[in-house]
C-alpha cells in the first residue's frame, strides 16, 4: 500500500499530526526573554525553526529563557512534545525564547 506518511524501519506508516487552525506563531527574539503562548489546550507537539540560535525553556505562564536554558542551533527543524501525560507529568503551555548570538526569528508551528 502506497502513503504519503513517514514510515519506521519495518516500513509500517507513522501517524503524523495535523497543523492546529491559528496555531501558526512568529517571535521576535532578543536580549531578553521572549514569552508565546498559551498553546491551545489540544496541542500536543510544537515545531520550531529559528533563523539563529537561541535558548529555550518551556513551562507554565511564567516561564522565561537564560543562557543556561536549552541550546537551539539555527536552520534547525524540530519537533517537541508539550507533556502532559498518563505518567503524571504536566503539560507546559507556553515557551519562552532567547537569543544567543543576535536577534533573529522563531517560528512555532502547534500540532494535533
Amino acid at each position: 500500500m502506497s502513503t504519503q506518511l513517514p514510515t519506521d524501519e519495518n516500513g509500517h506508516p507513522i501517524p503524523a499530526l495535523r497543523f492546529m487552525p491559528a496555531g501558526a506563531h512568529v517571535l521576535t527574539v532578543g536580549a531578553t526573554s521572549t514569552r508565546v503562548g498559551p498553546f491551545n489546550a489540544k496541542t500536543r507537539v510544537i515545531s520550531i525553526f529559528a533563523t539563529g540560535p537561541v535558548f529555550l525553556s518551556s513551562g507554565d505562564a511564567t516561564v522565561v529563557a537564560a543562557s543556561s536554558d536549552h541550546f537551539f542551533p539555527a536552520g534547525t527543524y524540530y519537533h517537541a512534545s508539550l507533556g502532559g501525560d498518563l505518567q503524571g507529568r504536566d503539560r507546559h503551555g507556553y515557551l519562552a525564547a532567547l537569543r544567543a548570538d543576535s536577534d533573529c526569528t522563531l517560528y512555532i508551528s502547534e500540532k494535533e
